[in-house]
């Protein structure tokens, strides 16, 4: 994968993350996806629950397990979670989620789904 196409999946997936699709008045379209949680995620605490849901937002400590710049990975800790939190990216074609998308690079022939887990889960 080229480089700029990897900057523009990067690009793409933090706008996702920050905005987890809540539509804001500017000329750029919406990005299809859906955000899941794991099962451990709702168990806990909701003032934990919200610190980690905007810990995945603002995320931006991206490292060497970001292999190919997409920006589609991460991991951090909580204050009250017993363990690490992840968050990952997986593409499909569509809604259906049935197959995977060939290019997550356009909005048009990508699904996003970010997944927020418990490491354990993982």
């Amino acid at each position: 994968m080229s480089e700029e196409k990897a900057r523009k999946i990067a690009g793409l997936n933090d706008r996702f993350r920050l905005r987890f699709n809540i539509p804001f008045l500017r000329e750029e379209p919406i990005i299809p996806g859906q955000i899941v949680a794991t099962r451990a995620l709702p168990a806990l605490p909701p003032k934990i629950q919200a610190a980690i849901w905007e810990a995945v937002r603002r995320f931006s400590d991206f490292t060497e397990d970001d292999v190919y710049g997409e920006h589609d990975f991460g991991a951090f800790r909580i204050d009250g979670a017993a363990e690490k939190i992840l968050w990952k990216f997986d593409y499909y074609a569509d809604a259906s989620c049935c197959g995977g998308s060939e290019d997550p690079s356009d909005i048009t022939r990508c699904f996003r789904v970010l997944t927020i887990m418990l490491a354990s889960d993982y």
